[in-house]
């Protein structure tokens, strides 16, 4: 069948150039994971789902991601080909899969985005709002005619300006954002040590008010709040889009993906245990949650500076996944599944032009018009699905080609570690509302149509 055939895209050049090293990949990783689940979704899972035991959401959703890195390491050494997810599951499952992969990463990628420039836009409106400034009414919220806001605008603008950085050379973009991750960090590391200093250990007495939920259709608990924070991981396997400009990606790859995990799980560890323990959980549901927390402990210069960072380098997250998406949405075009117009390189910058106009387009509308919390429960649920065929597609590649050789990853207790991915994944998917189901049922619909319309007419394996 047409929909089944494989093409192993490692064996496929490109014309980008091979100038990013294992450094350059550090920054890409955690400029892409730290962000608004740091800054604005800490504060509301404590405060909706789990209280100060979400350092242990934090613990187990950090191990699910942990597994499915261990399966991205093996796949980007043994099939170093662009496109990440896609390409692999395209080597070892075939055609239709592998679209159905690239679609859903697509959409996670997409949502990030905008669930990042809405919380960048919140930021802002805090910090603007301690100074007496107010945004005009209309322009600050989601579509929402009853409350009197049809767009928000901030998040657009922003949007707007991280396309336009994408667009220059890679080299020069990932420059920029290495400054912006730099400065990130200071005001998280400056929120640790000052905010050490005002913890309550009283705020932890009630360390887990939800209970630990259940492993199925928990609405609250530690494990509904895992589901949330899964979220706050999204952008590690952004490294494995960008083989085709790494300086050997067997190598660096791997080690890109597995170092920026491990220290983004601390940082995030270290900030929720401050968090809940200089502010009761139950007052964290506020957009910029760590900023507000320094004020609460009167801190205002701290929280000034947090918030002002925030807004400067939630950008990073934003160029992260612009960056990564257009790359995927290039590497599908490339294999004819998407219309050809989108693997168009800048002669000079070698950039895929129309790749990075389409995501910033559509990021800019969804960032607008959705809310935060809506976002991001559908970019979980369609990256648990992808994870899912991920993990059935490691224990496929070794069927099919057996153990890793020489100096290529292998990914240990295969397929024990990939069947429990498994099972977590659905664990985590099973925690969201019906409306996000339908959301994700209607992706899968409109996604096989795209393929069965379009991908499989124009798919470059026709030739």
């Amino acid at each position: 069948m047409k929909a089944f055939r494989k093409k192993d895209g490692s064996q496929t050049r490109t014309e980008m150039r091979r100038h990013l090293g294992l450094r350059d990949l550090l920054f890409l990783g955690t400029g892409a994971m730290v962000g608004t689940g740091i800054f604005t979704i800490t504060g509301i899972g404590a405060a909706t789902l789990a209280g100060p035991a979400l350092v242990i959401s934090i613990i187990i959703s950090a191990f699910c991601v942990g597994l499915s890195a261990l399966f991205f390491a093996e796949f980007a050494s043994r099939i170093p080909a662009s496109g990440g997810a896609y390409s692999y599951i395209y080597a070892v499952f075939g055609e239709y899969p592998a679209w159905m992969v690239g679609w859903f990463t697509i959409l996670e990628y997409m949502m990030a985005v905008s669930g990042v420039a809405a919380g960048w836009g919140g930021y802002l409106k805090g910090l603007l709002a301690s100074f007496g400034w107010e945004f005009p009414q209309a322009l600050s919220g989601t579509f929402n005619p009853a409350a009197g806001t049809y767009i928000d605008l901030l998040p657009v603008l922003v949007v707007a300006f991280v396309t336009a950085v994408v667009l220059l050379q890679s080299k020069t973009a990932l420059r920029f954002n290495s400054l912006l991750v730099i400065l990130k960090f200071s005001a998280l590391f400056l929120f640790v040590l000052a905010g050490a200093f005002y913890i309550k250990p009283a705020n932890w007495a009630d360390f887990a008010p939800f209970g630990f939920g259940s492993l199925y259709g928990a609405k609250t608990g530690i494990m509904a709040g895992a589901s949330l924070m899964f979220f706050s991981f999204l952008g590690y396997e952004s490294l494995s889009m960008a083989v085709d400009e790494v300086k050997e990606p067997q190598k660096n790859v791997p080690r890109g993906i597995g170092l920026a995990l491990i220290f983004v799980t601390l940082m995030y560890i270290l900030v929720t245990l401050v968090l809940t323990g200089i502010v009761p959980y139950d007052q964290l549901n506020v957009a910029d949650a760590v900023a507000f927390a320094l004020r609460s402990a009167g801190l205002t210069w701290a929280a000034n500076y947090v918030s002002l960072v925030a807004i400067l380098t939630l950008i990073t997250v934003c160029i992260s996944l612009t960056y990564a998406l257009s790359r995927m949405i290039y590497s599908i075009a490339r294999d004819g599944l998407l219309p050809q117009a989108f693997r168009n390189l800048n002669p000079v910058s070698k950039v895929p032009t129309n790749a990075t106009l389409l995501v910033g387009v559509f990021a800019a509308i969804f960032a607008g018009i959705f809310p935060l919390a809506s976002l991001a429960s559908f970019l979980n649920i369609v990256t648990l699905a992808y994870l899912i065929i991920l993990a059935l597609g490691l224990i496929r590649l070794r069927q099919t080609q057996g153990m890793p050789k020489g100096q290529e990853f292998k990914t240990p207790l295969v397929p024990l570690l990939p069947i429990l991915s498994i099972l977590i994944c659905l664990s985590f998917m099973v925690q969201y509302d019906g409306l996000t189901w339908v959301a994700f049922g209607i992706s899968i619909i409109l996604g096989s149509l795209i393929y069965f319309l379009y991908g499989q007419k124009h798919s470059i394996l026709n030739s």
